[in-house]
């Protein structure tokens, strides 16, 4: 297991060194262009990504699904990376994801030979989706556009866990965002009515379900 932890954190920390530039590409003409001259941010994403592949190693294991989960932690790190740049989660990024993470879990069913995690995990998909959307039509200036789409794509890889684990990623992404707002608030950065990039605390409350399913 250590040795699996280990390569996972390698492995991801280079994937997310040259995966990083992909980010960029996203931000405004001058902010790329200091992004890109500076070590410091290239530097960030690899390290969170060899974070999260190392806790995806760990808490998955050497399984069939276990490309899926590291697909979703390496684009989920780029994602976090634009929202927290600019507010934003790009469709480039978010929509492929569909079709990536429903085929690399297909392969995971054909080879284990267990067909109820990917119905889980579609139904999961649909579920997380319709709720989001749901809270968009009451909620537009705190859900955006981009949450709902990436709520489907958190909701596949939860519902293939379980319920439990969907249930758990829903409450912690909104539970971490509200400490970090209310956080904000409190030490005076922010008031009621400021924005904030929603995106990085569903990732992380999905992540925190990862690990704790």
């Amino acid at each position: 297991m250590i040795a699996l932890v280990a390569g996972g954190a390698a492995a991801g920390g280079a994937v997310g060194w040259f995966a990083a530039p992909h980010a960029w590409r996203f931000l405004p003409e001058q902010a790329r262009a200091r992004r890109a001259a500076r070590l410091a941010p290239r530097l960030a994403v690899a390290s969170a990504t060899a974070a999260v592949w190392a806790l995806l190693a760990w808490r998955i294991g050497l399984v069939p699904e276990l490309p899926a989960f590291l697909y979703l932690g390496t684009v989920g790190t780029l994602l976090a990376a634009v929202d927290l740049a600019v507010r934003r989660l790009p469709d480039l990024l978010v929509l492929p994801s569909y079709p990536i993470g429903t085929g690399l879990l297909m392969v995971a069913t054909l080879v284990a030979a267990e067909f109820w995690p990917l119905v889980g995990a579609l139904a999961g998909a649909v579920a997380l989706w319709a709720a989001y959307a749901v809270q968009r039509l009451f909620a537009a200036r705190s859900i955006g556009r981009g949450d709902v789409k990436l709520a489907g794509v958190l909701g596949l890889y939860l519902g293939w866990l379980g319920s439990g684990a969907w249930l758990l990623g829903l409450v912690a992404g909104f539970l971490f965002g509200g400490l970090f707002g209310i956080a904000l608030i409190a030490l005076r950065k922010a008031t009621r009515k400021t924005e904030i990039p929603f995106g990085p605390f569903m990732l992380l409350g999905a992540l925190f379900a990862i690990a704790m399913s």
